[in-house]
């Protein structure tokens, strides 16, 4: 999984409108990257309507957002659309987003064993150096997780 320390990885993703989102173009900004399951799931519903309710705080804090998961750009669309979000979220289908974070690993429910999206939250400075790594986001605090930072 990415550290801090790291540097935001090279990337191009496909957003809800099917506008391609590349690294170079979030730098510049601070930029919180989260990644989340599946769009329209409960929990990673009440993750992306949190960070959407404090949108204004993090953007006066001079932040970026983007979510990424591994839905395709039709449920992000609808995900997207839903709830208004003032944010991109990348449709990483192929996972290629998804593996050059780290965040595609083993994970056990209900003591079954399969590979998923385990959630975490990236922030990057301006320069694009990672500064921070929410590992055990909490959905209806996932704002306030990283502005206590």
């Amino acid at each position: 999984m990415l550290k801090v320390g790291d540097k935001l990885p090279e990337f191009e993703g496909t957003n809800q409108d099917g506008e391609i989102i590349s690294s170079s173009n979030l730098m510049g900004k601070k930029l919180i990257i989260f990644f989340y399951p599946q769009a329209s799931t409960p929990t990673c519903t009440v993750e992306a309507c949190n960070l959407s309710d404090n949108y204004s705080k993090l953007t006066k804090e001079g932040f970026q957002l983007l979510g990424i998961s591994g839905d395709g750009i039709k449920k992000q669309k609808n995900f997207h659309s839903k709830f208004a979000f003032p944010y991109d979220l990348i449709a990483d289908e192929k996972h290629d987003v998804i593996e050059k974070f780290g965040v595609w690993q083993e994970k056990k429910t209900f003591g079954k064993t399969y590979m998923g999206i385990v959630r975490t939250t990236f922030i990057f400075d301006e320069n694009g150096i990672c500064s921070r790594v929410i590992e055990k986001v909490t959905s209806k605090t996932a704002a306030e997780q990283i502005l206590e930072g």
